[in-house]
């Protein structure tokens, strides 16, 4: 590299292993000689004896020449070269223009089409998986068979576990909280009444949706995710089989049917949890906790804690799906979805929950 007036000019290898040297050299020695400190601006970079150039060497020419203006000129290069150059330049400009040239309102614009386009290809997704399913109940095809069953199994009966241990640890949780307060006015029967209804109709549901969000939902999406990454979607459909009766019905179904069991079972223990602490730290006898359990309940509360768990249960399939069918970027795009679905399904969840609270109140 070697500056002759007000034109620099470039020799030999122009490549990744010598292009930091070179603009070592620029920095420290020609930029100054130049003139820049001075305002004067270089005119001409000549690539005339370059022998070899990559991406690396076009990216110290774009570097120099953007440093003095667009009256800074390349010459001496063949016509590839130059284009490259010319195509590296409409690049930087057209990523600068988008980056300080946006504005706040165009951005709220672009992302409100987005909604637009993710809620109406979730609410399609939705009414396809719900006619489905209704229709497979009659005209039972396009899914293997037993694939309900195994389902309910893999959702269901492999989840009783974690949702049985978690809901009796809620249950003592809750005695014990709102035993520290009760003890204190006497009134340590009414513990029943306030983990009956506390259970029955918010923690038991919604604790049972979170669980299997977590567990169901993302692997729902995480499989569904794996499938179009592989083509095995696209291998659905050129064998005729469409990927929503094959791959989604059967989860929603098993879902439908599973979710108020689990419910039921976390309902169930968690009141056993409360009993037991009840028993061992309230003085209180098995028949008084369960009479006033039963006083305080009525048929409404269970209707409204159960009837919850099935829409649950669509939002956990219908989010899981969706996050799996619009799934992008290989393997990293699987871990992107799976993570999408389980932080929309509860938070989904949660909004659901309180739209049934505020309708039942």
């Amino acid at each position: 590299m070697r500056l002759k007036q007000r034109t620099i000019y470039l020799e030999g290898d122009l490549v990744y292993d010598s292009v930091p040297r070179l603009y070592a050299v620029y920095t420290r020695r020609l930029r100054q000689r130049i003139g820049l400190r001075r305002g004067l601006a270089l005119e001409r970079i000549d690539i005339a004896a370059v022998t070899r150039i990559d991406s690396a060497g076009l990216a110290l020419i774009d570097e120099i020449s953007s440093q003095h203006g667009t009256h800074c000129t390349v010459v001496g290069g063949s016509r590839q070269v130059t284009e490259a150059i010319d195509l590296l330049r409409s690049d930087s400009a057209d990523s600068q223009y988008s980056l300080h040239e946006t504005s706040w309102l165009e951005r709220l614009g672009a992302w409100t089409l987005r909604l637009r386009d993710t809620v109406g290809s979730a609410t399609r997704l939705s009414a396809e998986v719900f006619y489905r399913s209704v229709a497979s109940l009659f005209r039972p095809r396009g899914h293997k068979r037993g694939a309900v069953v195994e389902n309910l199994r893999i959702i269901g009966a492999d989840a009783v576990g974690i949702v049985g241990l978690l809901s009796l640890i809620i249950g003592w949780i809750l005695a014990l909280q709102s035993a520290a307060q009760l003890r204190q006015f006497g009134a340590n029967i009414f513990v029943a009444d306030l983990l009956a209804i506390s259970i029955v109709r918010e923690m038991g549901p919604l604790m049972t949706a979170i669980i299997v969000a977590g567990r169901s939902g993302s692997a729902i999406a995480s499989e569904i995710a794996t499938m179009k990454v592989s083509d095995e979607l696209d291998a659905l459909r050129t064998m005729g089989i469409d990927p929503v009766d094959y791959v989604v019905v059967p989860k929603f179904q098993a879902m439908t049917i599973a979710m108020p069991l689990l419910a039921s079972l976390s309902i169930v223990i968690g009141l056993l949890g409360g009993l037991i602490i009840s028993l061992s730290m309230l003085d209180l006898t098995v028949t008084g906790y369960t009479d006033r359990v039963f006083a305080i309940l009525k048929l409404s509360d269970l209707v409204t804690g159960l009837s919850k768990t099935v829409v649950f249960a669509w939002v956990i399939v219908i989010i899981g799906s969706y996050s799996g069918f619009h799934v992008s970027g290989g393997a990293s795009g699987v871990g992107r979805a799976t993570t999408q679905a389980v932080v929309a399904s509860i938070f989904t969840v949660i909004v659901v929950d309180v739209i049934f609270s505020f309708t039942y109140l």
